[in-house]
């Protein structure tokens, strides 16, 4: 896949004189009527709710029920609607759940509907293909991000501890951090700098990359029970030195923005997507600032590109062509771009790129400047999460970490129930 990283946010001039032509309007069937459920922070849901109106309001033949879903809620209620049949027209999904939903038969082919219905003609080179599950385009990506470590600059001050601007801290020095902040950050109860890591199963992707290895590999796991009880070593000596979340706060973490340490005022540190800064810093008192994962002493970075969140059309809607529509709207439209800014990352239309930047705010400056820091470091796009992954991430990663954190195993029964119910979540979705 080629993606032009140097170019990635700067168009140049090539680009400066595109302008978004006319979208086709009324092509909709009289009383067409469609759902578009997705998850995500209050931001989130005022950006995409103001986009839908907007929409309506150009098309009065046209009626959209927007529905966002809170957290891990959301799959639930994903697999309930599979199993009767009545998925949204219009859901979301992102990189690590498109193969396994597609494979599963959530998502309608949006292929026939490519240079009619739905224009990707103005999209980065090589994206397309981020939402492309063998040879098949099951979805569309709605901006471009890669994983961050956010944190409280002013925390971080007040304990004169100092995060590289330059370059990525090595995970030695994390931990060296997270020693300085107990010495020297604010005295309160039950704050820590780091959260607890080995539950996150995108920071354990990334570590992997970072030794050559892959999370997911052939349609199984990429690791072995060394590497994952070297990973769960390194959190629980962060842990047992009380340099760390402790594990009843860290299981409050269903992966949503409101749920995180951070947010809920017990880390001055959290992982996730660098988009997601933004519904961070309405909910955080201190400035937040961004930068890259801990990394080894050598090696690679272990980021890459990746399509933040994506827009799929239920495979069983009876309004596949309306739906493309209203998503190539969502996407390609400037006034929708600069509604949606960069709260679901960095455009990958490049004319709606270009038009929405003079506007971004100080907080979505940080986001865009990140994508371009990591330009030349970042690893090649992997091969689509298998199927099963979405299960691994809720039911294996998160249930063995927990259970390590609150001393129910060991890290070497861990590290081996990592590798064996990983295997076995896997193997079954074959």
């Amino acid at each position: 896949m080629i993606v032009d990283r140097r170019g990635l946010l700067r168009s140049g001039a090539a680009f400066g004189a595109l302008a978004l032509t006319g979208l086709p309007r009324g092509a909709f069937a009289a009383g067409t009527d469609m759902r578009c459920v997705w998850w995500g922070s209050a931001e989130r849901n005022q950006r995409t709710q103001a986009v839908i109106d907007l929409y309506v309001k150009q098309n009065s033949d046209l009626a959209i029920t927007g529905e966002p879903i809170a957290g891990s809620d959301y799959w639930v209620k994903l697999a309930t609607a599979m199993a009767g049949r009545n998925i949204a027209d219009i859901f979301q999904l992102e990189p690590s759940t498109i193969s396994d939903y597609s494979g599963r038969g959530a998502c309608m082919k949006l292929d026939p509907f490519v240079g009619s219905a739905l224009d990707v003609s103005n999209f980065a080179e090589g994206t397309v293909k981020l939402t492309t599950i063998d040879g098949t385009l099951y979805g569309v990506g709605l901006g471009l991000n890669s994983f961050a470590m956010l944190y409280d600059a002013d925390a971080m001050a007040a304990a004169k501890v100092e995060i590289p601007r330059d370059r990525q801290m090595t995970w030695t020095e994390f931990a060296a951090l997270a020693k300085a902040f107990k010495a020297n950050g604010p005295k309160k109860r039950n704050y820590w700098a780091a959260p607890y890591g080995a539950r996150y199963f995108y920071l354990f992707d990334v570590w992997l990359r970072q030794k050559n290895k892959e999370l997911f590999k052939d349609g199984g796991i990429g690791y072995d029970a060394s590497d994952a009880e070297e990973w769960f070593a390194y959190w629980e000596d962060l842990r047992q030195n009380d340099l760390c979340v402790s594990a009843d706060i860290q299981t409050r973490d269903d992966n949503s923005i409101e749920t995180n340490s951070l947010t809920l005022g017990n880390s001055a540190i959290g992982f996730a997507y660098s988009n997601q800064l933004i519904g961070y810093q309405k909910l955080v008192p201190g400035t937040l600032d961004l930068t890259a994962f801990p990394k080894m002493e050598s090696g690679p970075s272990g980021h890459y590109y990746r399509p933040g969140l994506i827009w799929s059309i239920g495979a069983t809607s009876q309004n596949g062509e309306a739906a493309a529509r209203f998503i190539s709207y969502f996407v390609n439209d400037i006034e929708a771009g600069k509604i949606l800014g960069v709260e679901r990352g960095v455009p990958l239309s490049l004319p709606v790129r270009e038009a929405i930047l003079p506007g971004l705010n100080e907080t979505e400056k940080k986001t865009i400047a990140y994508i371009d820091f990591l330009a030349d470091k970042v690893v090649a796009y992997p091969p689509p999460a298998p199927i099963g992954a979405n299960e691994f991430d809720r039911n294996v990663m998160r249930v063995v970490a927990d259970q390590l954190a609150f001393g129910q195993i060991d890290v070497k029964t861990a590290a081996q129930s990592l590798v064996d119910r990983g295997k076995e979540v896997l193997s079954a979705r074959k």
